[in-house]
């Protein structure tokens, strides 16, 4: 897969890369790009930055020395990390609890990238963590929670793997089909209203998201929904799941 980057407008800059998955399937990753009122850039997650998606962003940042700040927003997706760092050595790096065990090489800030402090730096962004399910479960295959961000102003969603497009729904455009990772109920915390909780939370944030249109998936490539159709998506599979995830 060659590593393309997307300008969603308002400041926002989806990055498609490459991710090997058993030295067999390509199942792509992804991080973004965002310009500050300030003038400054953050990025959520980390990626390796290579050839023309290097030099773009390289142009845009003031070679690099513009960029603040990196949020890692998944527990579980760390393989970058270090080469990050290394690309952007003047950037404050913000991980989980998880993010320094498996990265020590990195500096990593005292507040967790999921931390109200995180969220009142950067009153751009909208973040949201699931509820009822583990942010970083003991099962180290499931990863079905990460941190959620939202950039109104550019209508763009960015989401690690917590909701998918399922690959022969991305090229609908009239109304792309959600779905939810696969280890979402195996994620589920051990308590009786765990699968409500997360019901609840998802169908809070299709309201509180509804404007949303850029859906930039960790692995489901970058969807644009019409109008109103991200709110109708996400209700429909929380409804469809709904008995299943309350009934653990």
């Amino acid at each position: 897969m060659t590593d393309e980057i997307y300008d969603l407008g308002a400041g926002f800059w989806s990055i498609r890369g490459s991710f090997i998955k058993n030295g067999i399937l390509d199942i792509g990753v992804q991080c973004a790009l965002i310009k500050l009122p300030s003038g400054r850039f953050i990025f959520l997650d980390s990626y390796t930055l290579k050839d023309d998606v290097h030099q773009q962003v390289m142009a845009l940042t003031n070679d690099g020395q513009d960029v603040e700040a990196v949020l890692n927003v998944h527990p579980f997706h760390t393989v970058h990390c270090a080469q990050m760092a290394k690309d952007f050595p003047q950037a404050t790096f913000y991980g989980s609890s998880r993010h320094p065990e498996q990265v020590p090489e990195v500096n990593w800030a005292d507040d967790l990238v999921e931390s109200d402090s995180v969220a009142a730096r950067y009153p751009e962004l909208k973040f949201s963590l699931p509820q009822g399910i583990h942010y970083i479960s003991p099962d180290e295959t499931v990863h079905a929670s990460s941190l959620l961000v939202y950039h109104p102003a550019s209508q763009s969603i960015y989401v690690d793997d917590t909701f998918e497009i399922p690959p022969s729904k991305r090229f609908n455009a009239v109304q792309p089909n959600l779905g939810l990772h696969p280890t979402t109920k195996k994620a589920l915390k051990d308590d009786a209203n765990a699968g409500k909780e997360y019901c609840d939370w998802a169908i809070e944030l299709a309201h509180e998201w509804r404007s949303g249109r850029h859906f930039c998936g960790a692995h489901s490539g970058l969807v644009v929904f019409e109008e109103g159709k991200f709110e109708a998506a996400l209700l429909l599979v929380i409804d469809s799941a709904r008995n299943e995830l309350e009934s653990k």
